[in-house]
């Protein structure tokens, strides 16, 4: 492609054959994953310079910013390396209401952000006609897209809430490796996770997924099979997290996911699925806040700010010191980096 043209002759015979092969098919294969996942040093920031032309090429030169909301911090499962946990008895539980929830998603609509992502535990409390009278008022309200972030339900719950007007849904896989999922998921099914998210693709959600970096035994071919399986599925939007060894977990004295290994494989991604959907995870940008921005300017284009209040949000801690990614500090810190805002935001700010 053109658009590397300058770049090519900066690269080895084996980043060359990625440009070449990138340029042919618009992907990249698992090998070629692999090496970009083991890059340092000099080859490692061309490989993302290539990653940032990719993503303007094919999506937006903008940052897309989106409104996170943790109704939420119940959860029936009991996965290895979150803080909310079922058996951890250290954390205060809270359930927001539903006018908590509905005003959160008016005050997203104000600031011009462009989709209200709900996101919870695995909280059976809330029925599906809880979800789908905050979903239809959430559309009503706002016209706002609306995704849902909330585990694992039924196929026949998905399908409600679609019909409700929910548009997107985040369900991530953590690995497609069954042994490391089953490793660090000791109540959850593997096959009814995947079965869920290729059913969603099927009635027509907008899908989301990803996985962690840093996992116990996990290695650069499980990464790169997670990256070549969400090309596969169709899956349209692609988070990529650092493990974060949190309080309270069976985790708690792991080390942490690499932040450049995580970096790597948002870049290795960026190449294998061109058009999608990445937001700055805020995993990473809790291990590094700088990486969180180096991640919106060559490979990511959204970012999730948090508008839970405050009262409840600093109790979604499904990992230690999470970062907040307040609105405000987002949009000062974008401008001082020279990164694009969603032209939808900056004009209702302009009002």
């Amino acid at each position: 492609m053109e658009i590397f043209n300058d770049l090519y002759q900066q690269f080895d015979l084996k980043g060359k054959e990625i440009l070449d092969f990138f340029s042919n098919n618009m992907t990249i294969e698992k090998e070629h994953i692999k090496y970009i996942l083991s890059l340092n040093g000099k080859e490692r920031y061309l490989m993302y310079e290539v990653a940032k032309r990719v993503k303007n090429f094919f999506t937006v030169d903008y940052v897309s910013i989106k409104a996170l909301i943790e109704f939420s911090n119940y959860c029936s499962k009991n996965c290895d390396y979150c803080g909310i946990r079922r058996d951890n008895l250290n954390i205060n539980r809270y359930r927001m209401s539903n006018e908590e929830i509905i005003n959160s998603a008016l005050k997203a609509k104000k600031w011009g952000l462009d989709t209200i992502v709900l996101q919870s535990g695995e909280d059976n409390f809330f029925k599906d006609e809880d979800l789908m009278s905050i979903i239809k008022i959430i559309r009503e309200k706002t016209k706002l897209p609306v995704s849902i972030s909330i585990g694992e339900r039924s196929l026949e719950s998905y399908l409600k809430f679609k019909k409700s007007g929910a548009i997107r849904t985040l369900i991530k896989h953590e690995s497609i490796n069954k042994e490391l999922f089953d490793d660090i998921h000791p109540d959850k099914n593997y096959y009814n996770r995947v079965n869920i998210l290729k059913y969603t693709d099927s009635i027509g959600y907008v899908t989301g997924s990803g996985f962690i970096v840093g996992l116990p035994n996990q290695t650069d071919d499980d990464m790169a099979d997670d990256i070549i399986f969400m090309r596969d599925e169709n899956v349209r939007m692609i988070g990529i997290g650092p493990l974060i060894a949190s309080k309270n977990t069976p985790f708690e004295n792991m080390k942490n996911g690499s932040v450049v290994k995580t970096m790597n494989a948002c870049c290795a991604a960026r190449l294998t699925v061109p058009k999608a959907q990445m937001p700055a995870t805020t995993a990473l940008g809790t291990l590094n806040y700088n990486s969180h921005y180096e991640s919106l300017k060559y490979f990511c284009n959204v970012v999730m700010v948090n508008i839970t209040p405050d009262m409840y949000r600093k109790n979604y801690n499904i990992y230690d010191n999470k970062a907040k990614i307040d609105f405000f500090e987002t949009l000062k810190e974008l401008k001082k980096r020279n990164l694009k805002v969603s032209p939808i935001t900056m004009k209702a700010l302009s009002r």
